[in-house]
């Protein structure tokens, strides 16, 4: 089991400032506090490198489209993650919205078939993914999900606490001690999620947006080994804080030639395949500030 980080002094004032703006967030109630997000986050957003990444980002994937668009995507891509930090104060509600009906989870019926059989459920820095893995922890409450673990161990613990609320009572961080969870998980005929849309230098360059692109083979992997469907996940918000998250049917994978090599990058192609058209359904409700692709890739694209 990995070492706790000590509590040290930086620690501690960092989590009294986190816990002042998480309170000021809750005592806002849900609509306010995910339209201050929106607001304070794109006007912050400048001063970190994450804005300009984003911005080339944007224009490698859509070439044809003016600066204007890209500009505007850009910043709704931040007003999303401004919104889905003030929304995280708030997932009860979301929870009683699940339970009523009011947060709709399409293609439920995709997750009930794999219950007791197990599965790799996939998805995307889309919109709230907060919400999306609130949907799906209702449907499998035994399902283990990956996160990775904030810096600082008492903001961790408060948004590890958080998420178990919510039923996320399974969590692996991620690295060599979470994946072995993941594979304890899988041999009992339990489900695990994972993020798939970020770069993984020890993954396979496969494209996405017609650049070639570090991708996580793992999720891949792990269904063909215990012969689990590998099952996208992704959410979408309506408007003000309405969302629709959807399951879809399984990515099709060459279970009867589990090792080999085509096999798995096939696996990943439409991985990437998927992820790019929902993507393209909705630009500025994907995460752009990852560094997806590689700086030789914005080169060859021209956009730095």
């Amino acid at each position: 089991m990995a070492k706790p980080k000590p509590l040290n002094l930086q620690f501690q004032i960092e989590a009294l400032a986190w816990n002042a703006y998480i309170g000021g967030l809750g005592a806002l109630g849900l609509e306010r506090a995910s339209r201050w997000g929106a607001a304070i986050v794109p006007t912050v957003a400048p001063a970190s490198s994450a804005w300009k990444t984003a911005i080339r980002n944007i224009r490698m994937s859509f070439p044809n489209e003016s600066d204007a668009w890209h500009r505007e995507v850009r910043k709704e891509s931040f007003r999303e993650l401004g919104r889905m930090t003030g929304e995280f104060p708030h997932m009860d509600k979301f929870l009683e919205r699940y339970k009523t009906g009011e947060l709709e989870f399409r293609g439920k019926e995709h997750v009930e078939a794999t219950l007791g059989k197990g599965a790799v459920f996939i998805g995307g820095h889309f919109t709230d993914w907060e919400v999306t893995s609130l949907c799906l922890a209702q449907v499998d409450p035994t399902c283990h999900f990956t996160y990775r673990p904030a810096n600082n161990p008492i903001i961790d613990k408060y948004i590890v606490d958080t998420r178990a609320s919510f039923g996320l009572a399974l969590q692996a961080a991620k690295g060599q001690e979470g994946g072995m969870g993941l594979l304890r998980s899988l041999k009992k005929k339990r489900s695990i999620a994972l993020m798939n849309d970020q770069k993984y230098n020890k993954g396979l360059a496969v494209p996405f947006f017609g650049y070639e692109c570090m991708t996580a083979d793992g999720p891949t992997r792990l269904a063909l080994k215990f012969g689990v469907p590998l099952i996208p996940i992704t959410g979408r918000r309506i408007e003000g804080t309405k969302f629709v998250a959807t399951a879809y049917p399984p990515i099709p994978l060459d279970y009867a030639n589990p090792d080999a090599d085509q096999t798995v990058y096939d696996g990943v192609l439409r991985i990437n395949q998927f992820m790019e058209e929902r993507v393209r359904e909705a630009p500025g409700q994907w995460f752009w500030a990852h560094r997806r692709w590689s700086k030789e890739a914005w080169k060859k694209a021209g956009v730095m």
